[in-house]
């Protein structure tokens, strides 16, 4: 299940732009793949989401 975008989270190290930033979204953070947690840590890159936020489109 895909959660909703927070667009209160605030900005994590691992986001190529803030919450909530138009033509961006969610993705799963390619450093804990998702699980929020490095070896019993929280994941320094999206701060325990899980996901970080991405640009979309193409072009």
């Amino acid at each position: 299940m895909t959660r909703k975008p927070d667009a209160t989270r605030p900005e994590q190290p691992g986001d190529e732009a803030p919450p909530g930033t138009p033509g961006t979204g969610q993705n799963v953070c390619p450093t804990c793949k998702g699980d929020g947690r490095i070896e019993n840590r929280t994941c320094p890159d999206c701060g325990g989401s899980g996901y970080v936020i991405e640009g979309i489109g193409g072009g």
